[in-house]
């Protein structure tokens, strides 16, 4: 009882020194409210509104046809500009892709011949530019077709192939950003809240104290992991139903109670990962430069953005002790695609041997510091 009573009530003392904290009481707000609506309704990976501008010098029926043919979501109506301005509109950025149709296009055309259009194209801007010019080079080869031919009909292919979009239909952007934001989330949270409370008792002078109570190492690492793990748990699970669900309408498959136990398991990791790198720091900005180091490749290489099959080898097999790349396997496999326990249960199982070794890393490291300071 003894034991129970100590990390209960010095778990509630972390989550008072979290209430009087509101920078970190802004982190979380931010990171789960603005950060994902901001992920999921801003930052399209795929093109959407890129900006067009076309040099009609022909001015024929055939160049109308292929102006009328760029329009929303993918372009932005295109704006008819003289040859005199479309540099200053690339200097300037106004424009992603300038299209411009030489003299005599549409006589050329019909004469057999192979004019060139030339597609000035902002490199700069990576995604829009190397998706936008197959899409460019499709719609005028398409219209130019179309017009020779006299009609938009088109033979039947030899073989029709059905496209069938699974989980996402109508390959909505918003579903996948939010809902892996809060993935990435939960993590990076979870992290820097165990971390912070750690560094900020040494900061403060209060860990000295506890050195001086009948409490153990042991007591005071578990009581930091459950109220910082509560904290995140709740937070997520607040984003789920109001941002995620409520704002967002975005469309939950799976259980949203297992995942918040996959979610538990994975702060069980995250958490002593935490205190272990808390360990290692001896103030707040070696703390922060310590995060950046381990969080982002954990983050980028645990499949949330790009397939782990596209990965060499060895990163695919040194990720496997990463605890984000099994959370994000589950949260895939539940929130989008309605996965079971019977599914995801080999993610919860290296879930709780990665947090194992994680939480007896940390809890030796975390005595070793404390033996130093005594």
């Amino acid at each position: 009882m003894l034991f129970a009573t100590n990390i209960y009530r010095l778990g509630v003392k972390e989550l008072w020194s979290l209430a009087r904290d509101p920078v970190m009481l802004v982190l979380i707000a931010y990171t789960f409210t603005i950060s994902i609506y901001v992920a999921a309704t801003a930052m399209p990976d795929t093109l959407h509104k890129a900006p067009i501008a076309i040099v009609d010098e022909d001015g024929s029926p055939l160049s109308g046809r292929i102006a009328s043919a760029f329009f929303m979501p993918h372009f932005n109506p295109p704006a008819m500009i003289p040859l005199s301005a479309m540099d200053a509109g690339m200097d300037n950025g106004d424009y992603t892709f300038v299209l411009d149709v030489p003299p005599d296009f549409q006589r050329d055309v019909l004469a057999g011949k192979s004019p060139a259009l030339q597609l000035n194209v902002d490199a700069t801007r990576m995604t829009q530019a190397f998706t936008g010019s197959s899409y460019v080079q499709q719609m005028v080869t398409d219209e130019v077709n179309e017009f020779v031919a006299r009609h938009r009909g088109t033979a039947p292919p030899p073989v029709e192939l059905v496209l069938r979009e699974r989980f996402n239909p109508n390959l909505e952007q918003s579903w996948f950003g939010a809902l892996m934001e809060v993935i990435n989330n939960v993590t990076m949270l979870s992290i820097i809240l165990t971390g912070a409370a750690l560094i900020r008792e040494r900061e403060h002078g209060t860990i000295e104290h506890l050195l001086v109570m009948p409490v153990t190492p042991f007591e005071i690492m578990l009581a930091k992991i459950w109220s910082m793990g509560l904290v995140v748990l709740v937070a997520a699970t607040m984003a789920l139903l109001i941002v995620v669900q409520g704002i967002l309408r975005v469309p939950i498959e799976g259980s949203v109670a297992l995942f918040l136990l996959g979610a538990a398991l994975h702060l069980f990791a995250t958490t002593s990962l935490g205190i272990f790198m808390a360990t290692l720091a001896r103030s707040m900005p070696q703390f922060g430069i310590l995060t950046v180091l381990i969080l982002l490749p954990m983050q980028l290489l645990s499949g949330g953005f790009t397939p782990r099959e596209s990965m060499p080898g060895f990163v695919q097999h040194l990720m496997l002790f990463a605890p984000t790349t099994h959370f994000v396997a589950l949260g895939k496999a539940i929130l989008f695609r309605g996965a079971g326990l019977n599914v995801v249960w080999p993610q919860f199982l290296a879930l709780i041997a990665i947090g194992a070794a994680f939480f007896v890393i940390a809890l030796a490291r975390f005595r070793k510091t404390i033996s130093e300071m005594a």
